[in-house]
């Protein structure tokens, strides 16, 4: 018999909590938790799906797609129009690596503190 289990949270390692929270809270509309501080930000969804980002001094950014520094995490979020989305999240703050292995129908960004994500036609 298989474990039921939900997943409840996300917590992704960063050297800036506040303002990273700050950028997938643009990005999704999604609630700032009322306890996020310096070292630990949050974001809630309804479904009660939270997104955490904690302080780690001395943090290195992922360096997709090279594996010197191995991504760790992906988190994919579906959007209506890949460009449309592109461009709004390039203007909060995301970066766009050169290799994109299938454009036409994901793109591969990443956040501020470089951990990779993709944006999926819904």
């Amino acid at each position: 018999m298989a474990l039921q289990m939900k997943l409840s949270a996300i917590t992704l390692d960063c050297p800036d909590p506040p303002a990273l929270a700050a950028f997938y809270q643009q990005a999704t509309g999604l609630e700032p938790h009322p306890e996020s501080n310096a070292d630990f930000a949050g974001l809630n969804r309804e479904d009660g799906l939270f997104i955490g980002f904690q302080r780690v001094v001395g943090h290195r950014a992922p360096s997709w797609p090279d594996q010197t520094v191995p991504q760790q995490l992906h988190l994919c979020f579906e959007v209506a129009d890949l460009d449309e989305a592109e461009a709004g999240l390039l203007e909060l703050g995301a970066g766009k690596p050169d290799h994109q292995p299938h454009e036409d129908r994901w793109r591969v960004l990443t956040d501020p503190a470089g951990h990779p994500f993709c944006i999926v036609r819904a």
